[in-house]
């Protein structure tokens, strides 16, 4: 199974990009300022700010951290989403004069409507950013640097009464979510009834709608449009808990806060069927494991408040919080190169 684990580009303003790529969380807890966007991309809160593209933008923090200040805004992934919340409500806990705004707009979403124009610093991505993305953000005069935060077990799953299936084959997923294929669970194997499908997934601005294309469905073929698309995972998970025919997918991180609503499906990639989880994630067995990212604009790592953030992420994602939430936390080995990373650029 493809692992779409980075890209590499060579142009030269996307010299941090490339930095970055080495190249290469069960509860979002209440708190920070949030809001979930409609699937259109257009993402929520424009408070304020941002700073992305300009060194002077949002927020004027200091260098004494007991009197550390100013805005951090991110957006992008709602896989992602549960994660940075978390973080950012741990952080001002300890830095209550710094404003850190968490929205969950879709990876791409967030690139195209926020972080490439300058209006947000940090973007969550559960794809590595796009050729496109980045040429967007170099036109903006904005230079993302990625940092890979985690591992997820992207999840699969049906209503709890659907007993005539517990594992699934790529194949088979490609044949139910692509553009032209199957209308009725019989279409696919002859023993399953015949139902159509009812289908919940993210929208096109998300990147697990993207991972899903590209590594699933394949690359060469459309996702189909008769699902219900959102970038509210709680609205799939219910979609899915109250329609016997139906079917969705998310984060791990949706499935493990609602092991009771749904049933995840076990995925045969050729070498028998897997559950999605944390052990099966780290140690790739699991044919749906995929990398989580966020991207920081350089400009706005050099603003106090948006470094420490960052440094007080990159820290915490090597921890058990994230196992908690529903991801594979950082290495020890990748936590220090993305500090190492942060520290370059910058400046420190």
């Amino acid at each position: 199974m493809p692992q779409d684990t980075g890209r590499q580009f060579d142009t030269v303003s996307r010299r941090n990009f490339l930095l970055g790529t080495g190249a290469a969380g069960a509860v979002a807890l209440a708190g920070c300022t949030q809001e979930v966007d409609d699937g259109n991309g257009d993402g929520g809160d424009d408070s304020g700010g941002g700073g992305g593209g300009d060194d002077s933008g949002g927020g004027g923090g200091s260098t004494d951290s007991d009197q550390l200040s100013g805005q951090v805004i991110i957006k992008g992934s709602s896989t992602v989403f549960p994660v940075s919340d978390t973080f950012a409500e741990l952080f001002m806990e300890e830095h209550p004069q710094v404003n850190v705004t968490v929205d969950s707009t879709g990876s791409g979403g967030g690139f195209q409507n926020h972080f490439c124009p300058g209006e947000s610093d940090i973007n969550g991505a559960s794809r590595p950013i796009k050729e496109s993305e980045v040429e967007q953000c170099s036109s903006n005069g904005v230079e993302p640097v990625e940092f890979e935060v985690a591992s997820d077990a992207l999840t699969m799953a049906v209503n709890n009464d659907a007993d005539w299936v517990d594992c699934v084959t790529p194949a088979e997923l490609s044949q139910i979510w692509r553009d032209g294929g199957a209308d009725m669970w019989s279409d696919v194997r002859d023993d399953w009834p015949d139902q159509e499908f009812r289908l919940f997934g993210p929208s096109s601005a998300s990147g697990t709608y993207d991972w899903f294309s590209e590594n699933i469905i394949g690359p060469d073929l459309r996702h189909t449009a008769d699902h219900q698309p959102t970038e509210e995972d709680e609205t799939i998970v219910r979609g899915i808990r109250d329609n016997a025919a139906g079917m969705g997918y998310f984060g791990y991180a949706y499935y493990a806060s609602n092991p009771e609503q749904v049933k995840a499906l076990e995925i045969d990639g050729g070498q028998g069927c897997t559950p999605p989880g944390l052990d099966t994630a780290k140690d790739g067995s699991y044919p749906m494991a995929r990398p989580l990212f966020i991207y920081a604009s350089e400009s706005s790592l050099q603003r106090e408040e948006v470094y420490e953030f960052m440094r007080f992420y990159l820290e915490n994602a090597e921890t058990d919080t994230v196992s908690e939430i529903g991801y594979v936390p950082s290495s020890a080995e990748q936590r220090d190169q993305n500090l190492a990373k942060l520290e370059e650029v910058a400046g420190r």
